[in-house]
């Protein structure tokens, strides 16, 4: 199948690395006008080479920090200065913070449900309406699977991811009329910066090759996921070929979540 996404217009935030930066490159590839939201300008500009090298349209970046009010609504005018309107939506700006509940302080609480939640709940208020009005939009928040399944020593992230969950079934059921479509995709083990961090913290003596390897062997595919995998997902779920696809949470994740 071939997806394209021609005359419309795709925010990525979290879109300078691993799947923000997968995903930007696939829509624009598809024909999208693409615009990556990221705190540092270095990496943006690193990742806008990356992206123009298979674009059909424009790319722009932006560099903010979505866990702040005011840089929600500076990103978004200078999206709006230079692309013109938001078709679609991908909200990935975020990370792992997790621990011993009886040690998370209400500054790591704060904090991660301003990344997340917050980020989202504020984008999608901004985005929203010209959606609504032009009868076509597409939201994705892309989470893990411990929104639906948390276990022990993960909050705050799996509480905030769930809270996203959540607010994605909230708003499909408001955008559902207008033809602004909402899902959550939800990743579990992939290749991507995140891996390569850990592989820093707790990979010594391991190559990082080694250290995929059996990060991927709990999976039931036995491998972990690659960038490109997920981004092929989104792709279709913001094109017109997911027209009938709304109000889901979807694991991308190997069937490595137990809850479907």
């Amino acid at each position: 199948m071939d997806i394209r996404l021609d005359g419309k217009s795709a925010v990525v935030t979290g879109g300078s690395k691993g799947l923000g930066l997968a995903m930007a490159q696939r829509f624009a590839a598809s024909g999208a006008d693409v615009a990556i939201l990221a705190r540092t300008p270095e990496t943006l500009a690193e990742a806008k080479q990356q992206i123009q090298a298979g674009a059909k349209g424009k790319v722009a970046t932006v560099s903010a920090d979505v866990s702040k009010a005011a840089d929600i609504r500076r990103a978004y005018e200078q999206v709006m200065s230079e692309l013109g309107k938001i078709d679609i939506l991908v909200n990935n700006a975020g990370q792992a913070t997790s621990g011993p509940s009886e040690e998370v302080t209400d500054e790591m609480w704060q904090a991660d449900l301003d990344l997340k939640l917050f980020a989202q709940v504020g984008l999608a208020r901004l985005v929203f309406p010209q959606m609504k009005q032009r009868r076509w939009g597409r939201i994705i928040n892309v989470l893990n699977i411990g929104a639906k399944a948390p276990g022990a020593n993960s909050a705050p992230t799996s509480v905030s991811r769930a809270a996203q969950m959540a607010f994605s079934k909230v708003l499909s059921g408001e955008g559902a009329p207008y033809n602004v479509l909402v899902n959550s995709l939800h990743v579990g083990v992939i290749v991507s910066d995140q891996i390569v961090r850990r592989h820093r913290r707790e990979g010594a003596n391991v190559s990082l090759e080694d250290f995929i390897a059996q990060a991927g062997r709990p999976v039931p595919l036995g491998r972990m996921g690659r960038a490109e995998e997920f981004a092929n997902i989104a792709c279709f779920l913001v094109s017109d070929a997911a027209s009938y696809v709304t109000g889901c949470a979807i694991n991308v994740d190997g069937g490595r979540s137990p809850v479907v």
